[in-house]
């Protein structure tokens, strides 16, 4: 990966926790690695925890950055959570899968975020 790359995706990230900040939400964890996949940021709200896919992209031209969260990467994301929740359960808490795309346009970043884009369905 390209350090622009990183460097945009980094950003991308950073803006998301201070969305999801904003929101009343406390991110508990970033970046959370197993060998099957990887979930971006966690975060709490309540008896609410949150699993949230990020992605960051400099332009639509090659379509929304929503778009590229396909079912493989949903599993990858589901697995990661699963591993998660197995190492640092706590008491019993609803559980919500998000994804925050940001476009860095050329007024600035735009951010949509979508509460709720996939569930752990058939993973």
């Amino acid at each position: 990966m390209s350090e622009a790359r990183k460097s945009l995706g980094d950003a991308g990230e950073a803006l998301a926790a201070r969305h999801l900040e904003s929101l009343g939400f406390q991110i508990i964890a970033r970046n959370h690695r197993t060998r099957r996949g990887e979930v971006d940021l966690i975060a709490e709200k309540g008896e609410l925890l949150v699993f949230c896919e990020v992605r960051t992209r400099s332009s639509e031209r090659f379509g929304s950055p929503e778009e590229t969260v396909d079912a493989r990467k949903q599993q990858r994301v589901v697995l990661a959570a699963r591993d998660f929740l197995a190492r640092f359960r706590g008491g019993e808490r609803a559980v919500r899968f998000d994804v925050i795309a940001i476009v860095d346009g050329p007024r600035g970043p735009e951010l949509r975020h979508v509460p709720d884009a996939f569930d752990a369905g058939g993973f």
